[in-house]
Parts: structure tokens; C-alpha cells; sequence
């Protein structure tokens, strides 16, 4: 059987007990408490929730967060493993809360992706058992699978959305849809459950940014028809407003390989043109061996196939939508020889770029080198 309590109570009850006792609790924790202190309503009392969200300041947004109503269940233990079940309403893709401050470590994992956004101040992220700081204006994307924490311990705000994976395929995958490595290597490593990993984009508290996230968590809080579909949408433009300015500034860190592997791509990316395996190791300070072969196990390709896949990618893009002749589309890819240019692109892709060319004039394409 359900109970109730509004968002502004529960954080009111969660910030005196660790005052007052100096303790901490984790969410379930919590419920249990308010449970037997007979703090929990049988009934509901839903808010009208109306207004001009984005308009308003973070503290007269934090008053319509504090009318909403949670719906808890008693007596469920805490644990490190949560399924999305057990958060994320039923018929419901995403739900979006507010981060309860003051709340006990529990490093988890769950099968669902966590977005986190610090509106305000800053909040402590654990990892894996690596612990950093999430300052105001980031945002922060989870895979299933990775342990993590967020604590709160002051006056911060952060803004929690939580993702069913199907959604998170569907909503994340077809933007982040893009031709180039650095897509590609981010749609291929946030399907990988087997390896924990995070991304990191730095909006610098985006006035676009917050709106959305706040109609989101609005809707998350009304209860008709059209709730649900209007809170895709609603994170369906954060993801887009994400992916439009901060696409090549995003931060990827895997547990296993650390940070500098999106570093390393998004270099190969901007100097694939006259680009070698001996100029790219002496930039990061790798040897040649050790750099090819984190380049092959994180994106499947060996170097020399990996430059030569974005040479041609780019390559296409310039044959769909200029009308650069053959000799200088070769020259802006990085190729010194026409000839040498039309051959590889023939073994490639069965083809001949002039061919190419003619079949793709004024049509829509779906070409993708990356595959």
C-alpha cells in the first residue's frame, strides 16, 4: 500500500534528523522512519502546479518542488542494486526528482541511466571508488551498471532524471546520430553494461538548460493522459540543446581507461588530415604500441583505418552538399594524389567518388561510415 508525503516535508524530516541526531539516512531508510512516526498520509493531496517555470528564480521553483506529492512504500530494504522498477513509476519513461540532501553513502548500481544536474553549489559524486566534486551548471550522465553516489551535504540543488534504458536508446541514440568518431564512440560505449562509465558536460549554467529540465520534472507531477509524452519531449530538447552546443566539449570518463581516450579522439578528429600514429603518440605521451592498441580496443579500428574511415567520411559529406571538384574534395581530406583518393574510396565502397556523386544528388542519405 502506498503512502504520501510532499517533497518539502520528506527533505524538512531527512535535514532535522541528521541535526538533531547527527546521522544520516538513505531514502528508504527515511520512509521507514516517517512510517512509524506516523508522518505518512494515506491519501494524496495533489497540487495544481501552474505558472511560467521558467521565469521563475531557483527559490521560487524550490516552493513548487516542495508542493509535490512522493508516493513511498514502507519497509522495502535499502540495497546496492536498484532496478528501475522500483523508482521510476510505472508507465512512466522518466521521472525526474530533486536530490534529497543529507543522505547516507550507498554507493549503488542500477539498470536505468541517472542524469544528474547541479542547479545550484555543488554536490560530492562518487565513481567507483573514485570521489570528485559536480559544480554548479554540470551535468552528468550515468550508464547502467556503474557504481556511483551523489551527497549533498549544504543548501545545493540538484535536479536527478532517471531514464529507462529503452527510453535512453530511443530518445539519446537517434540525436547523438551523428557521422563523426566522437558519436559513433559514444553511442558504442554506453551500450557497453560490462564497463562503468560517465559523461561530463560543463553548460556553464545554460539559460535554455534549466527550463527544460523544470517542465520536465512539472510533468513528472501530473497525472493524465499527457503527462508522460510531454516529459519525453521536454528531455528530448535537454538532450538536444546538450548535444548542439556542448557535443565537442563533453568529458567521457570509463572506469577502465580513465578520461584522456575522448581527448585522444577528439585530436584524431580535428587533425585527421595529415595525421600519423608517430605525431599523435608524441602529443600525448604515449608509445606508438600502447596508443594503437587503445585506439583498436576502444573503437574496434586500427589506426591507419580508423583515419582512413574519417578522411572518407568527410570525404562523402563534401560530395553530397558541395560542388568542390574531385581533386580538391581529395586535398581537403588529406590525400595528396586524386588518383590515390579515388582508388581507396573505390575499395571502400564499390564506387567511384564521381559515381558517388551523381546516385546521391539532391537525395537524402543515411550513409554512416562508422558501422
Amino acid at each position: 500500500m502506498p503512502y504520501y508525503i510532499t517533497y518539502g516535508e520528506f527533505q524538512k524530516q531527512m535535514t532535522d534528523y541528521y541535526r538533531q541526531a547527527g546521522k544520516r539516512m538513505q531514502f528508504t531508510e527515511m520512509t521507514d522512519y516517517l512510517y512509524r512516526k506516523g508522518l505518512l498520509k494515506q491519501t494524496p493531496e495533489i497540487p495544481n502546479v501552474t505558472g511560467i517555470f521558467e521565469n521563475m528564480s531557483d527559490d521560487e521553483f524550490e516552493d513548487i518542488i516542495d508542493s509535490f506529492v512522493l508516493f513511498l512504500t514502507p519497509q522495502i530494504p535499502s540495497t546496492s542494486s536498484v532496478v528501475e522498477t522500483d523508482i521510476i513509476p510505472h508507465k512512466r519513461d522518466v521521472f525526474v526528482i530533486r536530490h534529497p540532501k543529507f543522505t547516507r553513502p550507498n554507493p549503488h548500481t542500477h539498470n536505468f541511466f541517472e542524469i544528474n544536474y547541479v542547479v545550484r553549489g555543488s554536490c560530492r559524486f562518487t565513481f567507483e571508488d573514485e570521489i570528485s566534486t559536480l559544480q554548479e551548471g554540470e551535468l552528468c550522465i550515468i550508464a547502467p551498471s556503474s557504481k556511483h553516489d551523489i551527497l549533498i551535504d549544504d543548501e545545493s540543488i540538484v535536479y536527478t532524471i532517471m531514464l529507462r534504458k529503452s527510453s535512453f536508446d530511443t530518445i539519446f541514440f537517434s540525436l547523438l546520430s551523428g557521422k563523426d568518431l566522437l558519436s559513433y564512440f559514444f553511442r558504442k560505449i554506453l551500450q557497453d553494461d560490462t564497463s562503468p562509465n560517465f559523461l561530463l558536460f560543463k553548460t556553464d549554467q545554460n539559460d535554455q538548460l534549466k527550463p527544460l529540465i523544470r517542465n520536465a520534472m512539472v510533468e513528472c507531477h501530473r497525472y493524465d493522459n499527457y503527462s508522460n509524452s510531454c516529459c519525453i519531449n521536454w528531455i528530448n530538447l535537454m538532450f538536444s540543446n546538450l548535444l548542439r552546443n556542448y557535443s565537442e566539449s563533453m568529458q567521457f570518463h570509463n572506469y577502465h581507461i580513465g578520461t584522456d581516450f575522448s581527448v585522444i579522439l577528439q585530436y584524431i578528429q580535428h587533425h585527421y588530415q595529415e595525421l600519423s600514429l608517430s605525431r599523435l603518440a608524441e602529443e600525448f605521451h604515449y608509445s606508438e604500441p600502447y596508443l594503437s592498441t587503445m585506439i583498436r580496443e576502444n573503437t574496434g579500428y586500427n589506426f591507419t583505418d580508423l583515419v582512413r574511415r574519417l578522411r572518407l567520411a568527410h570525404a562523402i559529406e563534401y560530395l553530397e552538399n558541395s560542388n568542390l571538384k574531385i581533386s580538391e574534395i581529395a586535398t581537403q581530406v588529406g590525400y595528396k594524389s586524386t588518383d590515390h583518393f579515388s582508388r581507396v574510396f573505390r575499395t571502400t565502397y564499390q564506387i567511384s567518388p564521381v559515381q558517388y556523386r551523381k546516385q546521391h544528388a539532391h537525395t537524402e542519405d543515411t550513409f554512416n561510415p562508422f558501422i
